[in-house]
């Protein structure tokens, strides 16, 4: 699908008006938000994707706000926008969550923040279950099992700074596979102050009872949901590197 992108000028115009303030704003609401993405210095939005509201392609959507694909300066970016009806008065809170993850290399890189935006890192890749659905070639298991250390490695490090991303069990959401490397995606549940629950949810999410696990399982043969839950039980009491290198030896990583 070819990428055109439409300058910020014209977000007033239907249908685009209709992604600048999902689900429903007035034309002062959306001039107000146009005159925001010109001091994030945004030139322009590309309404492509893998999900669509109307006619629009876009990047995702969530509860709490629409992600778009943008130019800044001559950069792709994803800007995540407030939806109009968001239980949240506004995005800074999110940003200063995604520039916490950012300090120990996780999440999509955290370049700007205003009351209804989000400017990050636009990551080229797909959903975590499309990946696996097109793995194919040599070496296969090989790129499984290393993508898969990397995300839990991602998620170990969130649990070493007491960080639950708090939606790892609806895993194929949550995970963009690039060229190089995976990326926990989405920190709108995120919190500080409950206790984590990363390492334990994605390792349910991919090993155990999904409809990942079972493609999983076709390509190489993990150990029983008895071994790891067991595993994960003694990773939980203790959450250090030693308890978290049994945890990958268990799983074969």
């Amino acid at each position: 699908m070819k990428r055109s992108f439409v300058s910020i000028n014209k977000l007033n115009l239907e249908p685009y008006s209709e992604i600048i303030g999902y689900p429903k704003a007035s034309k002062i609401q959306i001039k107000s938000r146009i005159n925001e993405l010109r001091k994030l210095k945004i030139k322009s939005v590309a309404f492509w994707g893998p999900t669509t509201i109307g006619k629009l392609a876009i990047l995702g959507k969530g509860y709490v706000g629409v992600v778009v694909l943008a130019k800044r300066g001559n950069k792709n970016v994803a800007v995540k926008i407030r939806r109009s009806d968001s239980q949240r008065n506004e995005m800074k809170s999110e940003a200063v969550l995604l520039k916490t993850v950012n300090e120990v290399n996780v999440g999509p890189k955290l370049l700007d923040a205003s009351k209804n935006f989000v400017v990050m890192e636009f990551l080229e890749g797909e959903k975590i279950g499309d990946w696996i659905n097109n793995l194919s070639g040599r070496g296969v298991v090989k790129k499984l099992k290393t993508t898969i250390k990397m995300i839990l490695e991602d998620c170990y490090r969130l649990d070493q700074i007491s960080f639950d991303h708090g939606e790892l069990s609806s895993i194929s959401k949550h995970v963009i596979v690039g060229k190089t490397k995976p990326t926990l995606i989405d920190f709108e549940s995120s919190s500080t102050k409950r206790k984590v629950s990363n390492v334990t949810s994605i390792t349910q999410a991919i090993f155990i009872g999904s409809g990942i696990s079972k493609k999983i399982q076709k390509m190489y043969k993990i150990p029983s949901k008895e071994k790891i839950i067991q595993s994960l039980r003694e990773y939980k009491q203790k959450q250090t590197r030693e308890s978290f290198d049994g945890l990958l030896k268990i799983l074969k990583l």
